[in-house]
């Protein structure tokens, strides 16, 4: 048996940019930074920050893309995967991203609502209960 589970509370770096593939599929992609904070032997105040690639598919990417911005504190629940790609030149790249299962926005309510659809409203008069699951995980095009 084995588990393969990643859960990172932190902050959006950049605006999630969000694509459609052509059986209607939306997918996902943005930044995550997440930081740790210590004191070095001399005292002195030290922050480390990593970033993280997310993914999200389905409802979760159309949430991200209505909800999500850079900023924006987030939970997100996946897993860690790591690709192969060649870059233009036949060189073999690797990316390692979290492919989120769950997400939370975590803060207040913004002041503004969105403007939203009608159906959507019962979602942003509550953010911070924004929790998707992933659909169809296995029926995923890579």
């Amino acid at each position: 048996m084995s588990v393969n589970k990643a859960i990172l509370i932190g902050n959006v770096g950049k605006d999630p940019e969000v694509r459609y593939l052509e059986n209607g599929v939306a997918v996902a992609n943005f930044s995550l930074a997440t930081s740790e904070v210590y004191k070095n032997k001399a005292g002195e105040k030290i922050t480390t920050t990593e970033w993280h690639n997310i993914v999200l598919w389905n409802r979760l990417a159309e949430t991200a893309e209505k909800f999500v911005k850079k900023g924006t504190p987030l939970f997100i629940e996946g897993r860690i995967r790591t690709r192969q790609w060649e870059d233009k030149d036949g060189n073999k790249r690797y990316t390692t991203e979290i492919v989120g299962d769950n997400m939370q926005l975590l803060g207040r309510k913004p002041e503004t609502e969105p403007n939203i659809h009608p159906e959507e409203k019962e979602q942003a008069e509550n953010p911070n209960d924004l929790t998707a699951q992933q659909e169809n995980a296995d029926d995923l095009p890579f």
